[in-house]
């Protein structure tokens, strides 16, 4: 089913402008925040003083950054952090708050509305809206008229980066894109990525299309929390069959672009990479994400990398993090 009226979520909003946010039961901060209605724009507006005594949103996040001491330097990435789920702290920041452009890091905040508002077994048809001509875009060569479930977009757009089907998830959902971009802004208000901006559902370059490293991190967080799309982003390959607008089917097989899945690259002893996406563009470098777990402690891990100067970097910067966790 479509989500098309925002006036519902809009209403929602008023809730949140007295939202307490603590920082893992140790700080508690009253923050407000202002949606612009004509821009989609959301912008924290006042931080009260650290006094409240209230339960806060943030209690089962990761806000607390007294517990490193690892030099920025660590990584070549112009941004990033790691993130222990289990214990709830900041292990590594670098810029956390740089607001920055996330290229296809974008698709996690695309997948979380679908995942949220869609119907995975619902049918979804190929419109000229989702064609992409940007030079160099990685698309899974859909044309209009194809057919195919929620379900199998969300696969495609994941595993292989493919921002034509992030855009036919977007109409789909949305009922139009521009509908589904205000409800990814939305959801970013919801969990508290406050320094997010999103423009369109794929990460293709818009000076306006904006995150950071932590909202990042808090958006990923919250993908997390349903079984299919762990399911999704721990795919080595996908192979599924979808019909063209003549009703033939159409089979396609797709790679992970996650090269930790290839062998290429390697995570420290007993850390094991569960998932993640990958994001490069010219504006905004190497990006990639990453969902680890620790055989030996049994702890989860998110780690952010941003603006890395290529791919190899981003991917040794991403090592680099999780041997500093190993040595925690």
């Amino acid at each position: 089913m479509k989500c098309t009226n925002k006036a519902l979520l809009i209403l929602s909003f008023v809730a949140l402008t007295s939202t307490v946010f603590a920082g893992c039961g140790k700080e508690e901060y009253s923050m407000k925040f202002s949606r612009n209605l004509n821009s989609s724009s959301y912008t924290m507006v006042n931080i009260a003083e650290v006094n409240s005594t209230l339960p806060g949103y943030t209690e089962n996040l990761c806000v607390d950054f007294a517990d490193y001491d690892a030099p920025p330097s660590l990584i070549d990435a112009s941004a990033g952090g790691l993130f222990d789920l289990t214990d709830r702290k900041v292990l590594y920041g670098k810029d956390l708050y740089a607001s920055m452009n996330p290229a296809s890091l974008t698709k996690v905040m695309t997948a979380l509305v679908a995942l949220k508002y869609g119907n995975l077994s619902e049918r979804l048809v190929v419109t000229e809206h989702a064609m992409v001509t940007e030079s160099g875009a990685q698309t899974a060569g859909l044309r209009p008229g194809d057919t195919m479930t929620l379900e199998q977009a969300l696969n495609i757009m994941m595993v292989s980066s493919a921002n034509d089907a992030a855009l036919a998830v977007a109409e789909h959902v949305g009922g139009s894109v521009g509908e589904f971009v205000d409800l990814m802004n939305a959801e970013a208000l919801r969990i508290g990525a406050t320094k997010t901006h999103f423009t369109n559902p794929h990460g293709l370059t818009d000076d306006d299309h904006k995150t950071t490293p932590y909202d990042l991190y808090l958006i990923f967080n919250e993908a997390l929390k349903y079984d299919m799309f762990k399911t999704i982003i721990s795919q080595v390959a996908y192979t599924t069959g979808y019909n063209d607008a003549n009703g033939a089917v159409k089979e396609a097989s797709f790679e992970s672009t996650n090269l930790f899945f290839k062998g290429t690259y390697q995570l420290p002893q007993n850390i094991s990479c569960m998932g993640g996406k990958t994001g490069t563009t010219s504006a905004a470098g190497s990006c990639l994400i990453i969902y680890a777990t620790d055989s030996a402690s049994g702890k989860e891990y998110i780690s952010v990398i941003m603006d890395a100067p290529d791919r190899e970097a981003s991917y040794n910067d991403t090592e680099t993090l999780y041997s500093l966790g190993n040595s925690l």
